[in-house]
């Protein structure tokens, strides 16, 4: 049988010297016994995964990963990626290779006509500067599939409830009318703090945090778009808008944020910083169950700790039962992990995450945690 390394299998699995020590006495372990290492680690490779991948257009950082790691979550690891690589890792497009380097359980990239290689013959490629630019990035590939979240990037679905409160509003419109239309003038007060095209939504409803049954945000109906035509002054603090386009009627009461960024979804898939302990909020669309690529709530956000990309484990409770074997005493059976979400939209206090890689229906009040906590 062919050798592998112990220090091999320790970087494979992650572990320290210390642990390895514990775990493989001799000074070379078979590929079994480096396989049996890694596997007390969340973050072994594959025992299928292959020598290389060529990336294709189409390819996700997060097929990419499933496609050498038994947890994609995992790829900033084999990748030795700090915190700001995650933010910004546009440097995967189509045409280039991932190859795993076996000899050290590390992943490496290389264009198709790599210059040079690394130790054991792994091609390496050669990085020059970039000038950022607009629209650097926008062929690198994509998190997870861009489909399933672009209507969701862009238009507010979720509005916590300081925001909320400090939101801009409309309060009248021409001739006193209730509704307005396209090109008609809706009259708002409330802080611009500097911006000119708004987003308009309308409260919807309440979302409730499963722990505490306190309301935390309101589902946002959006309803159109307005831009400013003429900012109030000291004098008269009410701001003059045009209506830009409208899905619904726009009203008095309607609330205004500004216009965001499109962002370009290559986060990479990653754990949280911090052990998170969430609970589904809702279900996108009022529905009482999610599936796969269905779009949930978690009352976990900004404030603790989450960003985009972060990954969690979907767990259900274990349901209370009667053990008929014992005089029917009443006994918990454990959590099950049954899937994972993607956060791709965080607020203060509220996120949004697209469900990835079920084997159950996602219910309001499930568990939400972190990976490692499995």
């Amino acid at each position: 049988m062919k050798k592998f390394s112990t220090i091999a299998a320790l970087i494979a699995a992650g572990l320290s010297s210390a642990s390895l020590t514990a775990a493989a006495a001799p000074a070379d372990a078979t590929i079994a016994q480096a396989q049996a290492i890694a596997e007390k680690s969340q973050c072994a490779f594959r025992a299928d995964a292959p020598d290389k991948h060529v990336v294709v257009r189409g390819d996700t950082l997060w097929g990419i990963s499933a496609v050498f790691l038994q947890n994609p979550w995992c790829w900033p690891k084999v990748w030795g990626m700090n915190r700001e690589d995650i933010r910004n890792p546009h440097w995967i497009y189509p045409g280039q290779i991932v190859y795993f380097d076996r000899a050290n359980g590390r992943l490496r990239l290389a264009n198709v006509a790599g210059n040079g290689t690394a130790s054991g013959g792994v091609p390496t490629v050669k990085l020059s500067p970039r000038s950022r630019v607009e629209g650097l990035g926008a062929e690198a590939i994509r998190s997870i599939p861009a489909s399933a979240i672009e209507p969701f990037l862009a238009q507010p679905m979720v509005v916590d409830v300081n925001t909320l409160e400090r939101t801009p509003r409309i309060v009248s419109a021409t001739e006193n009318r209730v509704n307005l239309g396209q090109n008609e003038k809706a009259y708002v007060r409330g802080e611009l703090e500097g911006s000119t095209s708004f987003q308009v939504f309308r409260p919807g409803v309440p979302l409730k945090d499963p722990e505490t049954g306190n309301v935390i945000g309101y589902e946002a109906r959006f309803v159109g778009t307005v831009k400013l035509e003429r900012e109030g002054d000291e004098n008269n603090d009410v701001h003059t808008f045009s209506v830009v386009n409208t899905k619904e009627e726009m009203s008095v009461g309607d609330r205004l944020l500004p216009v965001p960024p499109t962002p370009i979804m290559s986060y990479v898939p990653h754990p949280p910083y911090d052990d998170v302990k969430a609970r589904v909020v809702s279900i996108y669309g009022g529905v009482s169950v999610a599936g796969q690529n269905q779009i949930i709530s978690i009352n976990r956000g900004r404030e603790h700790g989450l960003d985009l990309g972060t990954v969690l484990s979907l767990q259900r409770y274990g349901e209370t039962v009667k053990d008929r074997t014992d005089n029917n005493r009443l006994i918990k059976l454990p959590d099950e992990k049954y899937g994972y979400v993607f956060i791709f939209r965080v607020f203060d206090t509220i996120s949004y995450g697209l469900v990835m890689e079920v084997t159950d229906i996602v219910k309001v009040g499930d568990n939400v945690i972190s990976p490692i906590q499995q």
